[in-house]
């Protein structure tokens, strides 16, 4: 069968953007031109030498830049930019991220995220300018994702689990814990924020999203079904974007396989089965809300 050539371009971009590297870059070392490389990644067809060629120069397999089982991720950027492609393919997204889903944060969340990447670096990197780069990649990323989302619509369906919601709140939005007190509070303060946006999300149930808060313990992964016209693609990631996020330790995968997508399938129909949503997700959120302002008043 012949491979999708604009998969693997999209695939090549994900893998090249996610580490930093120019076209050119890989042009040169695989001893072709510039354009050449950007042929192959707007689906221009490719010998797979070159492809097993092009893996090795970015740092994968053969096997996953053409897609032929399960495509791999250590690095967060490359992982967050191959879901903006799929995303941008799809006309339905199922997520379940910890704590929400970055696409139904608030336009402040961008500012906080990045602040909380900065804090959640190792001491020995806390002033490497290649993290930082990493760092302002990964938030550009996002912030393309966000903005495919309003401007093509696609339907989102987002799984949110009321643990993790109790978690967030407790500890805001931080990085690492040797924040000053004060500090401390706007964080909580800024998590309350984001948690109320749900909580209006899930009452006014504006045309395209659809939320479910599920009561259940939930996998410490994450995952994503992208639903297209013809196929979906199942992505799981150990990379957090909430309070003290992770987007430096894991391996991210995405798959088409029958199989597993069959089994992701049915999972996300018996937890949106059992999850509340709408007014009744609303009014627990809110609850948990007025629960969590109670608390800080009591300490203080």
């Amino acid at each position: 069968m012949t491979p999708p050539f604009q998969d693997i371009g999209n695939r090549l971009r994900a893998y090249r953007l996610g580490h930093g590297l120019s076209a050119a870059a890989i042009a040169e070392k695989l001893g072709i031109s510039r354009a050449a490389v950007y042929r192959i990644e707007a689906g221009e067809v490719v010998k797979v030498e070159t492809v097993a060629r092009l893996a090795k120069v970015i740092g994968t397999s053969t096997a996953s830049l053409l897609g032929v089982a399960v495509e791999y991720y250590s690095n967060a950027p490359s992982y967050f930019e191959r879901m903006r492609q799929l995303e941008a393919e799809s006309q339905q997204v199922v997520a379940h991220f910890e704590p929400v889903s970055y696409l139904l944060t608030t336009t402040a969340y961008t500012a906080h995220l990045r602040t909380m990447l900065i804090e959640s670096l190792p001491p020995a990197l806390a002033k490497n300018r290649r993290a930082a780069a990493e760092i302002d990649r990964l938030v550009s990323v996002l912030e393309h994702r966000k903005s495919l989302m309003h401007s093509r619509r696609f339907n989102i369906v987002s799984l949110i689990t009321v643990s993790e919601i109790e978690r967030f709140l407790q500890l805001g939005l931080i990085g690492r814990f040797d924040l000053p007190a004060r500090e401390w509070e706007r964080r909580r303060a800024a998590a309350r924020d984001e948690i109320a946006n749900v909580a209006r999300l899930m009452r006014e149930e504006p045309i395209g999203v659809q939320i479910g808060l599920v009561e259940d313990t939930m996998p410490n992964i994450t995952f994503q079904l992208f639903r297209g016209e013809s196929r979906t693609v199942l992505a799981t990631s150990p990379f957090r974007l909430g309070e003290q996020p992770n987007v430096r330790v894991g391996i991210a995968t995405v798959t088409a396989a029958e199989e597993a997508v069959t089994l992701y399938e049915r999972m996300v129909a018996d937890l949106w089965k059992r999850a509340l949503k709408g007014s009744a997700g609303a009014a627990l959120l809110e609850n948990i809300l007025e629960r969590n302002r109670g608390a800080r008043g009591r300490r203080r």
